[in-house]
């Protein structure tokens, strides 16, 4: 264990653990949001196959996501988000964008950047975004 994680005391991991459940819900969100612009509906078998986790994974997380007011959704039905469900979704999608950019323009193949960007886009600051966001715009400014 190094020195600053013995400091921090038993919360230090509050913001991964935070993050982490930030992270199924926008998950699903945004899978949910792709599903029914591809097919019309989602539902909780394809959400299992494209996830790659098993049904009972994604009916609890649906109970979750029903709880926090993100998803509508009856058993045996198709699943939709709520406004608050597709303002994530656009978020997470957005965010996910920004950061494959950044991973691009630094060099980093395309393959890798769409990989990579899945697990930073959902650990990332927001400071971090926002710096990513400028180095990007710099790029973009001629005669930079």
């Amino acid at each position: 264990m190094c020195y600053n994680q013995a400091v921090q005391g038993p919360n230090r991991f509050q913001r991964t653990r935070e993050d982490h459940s930030r992270e199924i819900a926008e998950d699903y969100v945004e899978m949910i949001d792709a599903l029914i612009a591809e097919k019309g509906e989602a539902r909780t078998v394809d959400l299992a196959d494209r996830l790659g986790v098993s049904h009972v994974t994604v009916s609890k997380t649906m109970r979750r996501l029903k709880r926090e007011r993100l998803v509508e959704a009856e058993p045996y039905r198709a699943i939709f988000l709520t406004e608050s469900g597709l303002k994530l979704a656009a978020a997470a999608r957005e965010r996910h964008r920004l950061v494959v950019d950044f991973l691009l323009a630094l060099g980093v193949a395309p393959d890798s950047a769409e990989s990579d960007a899945e697990g930073i886009e959902h650990h990332v600051s927001r400071d971090t975004l926002r710096a990513m966001e400028a180095f990007l715009q710099a790029r973009k400014t001629p005669g930079l």
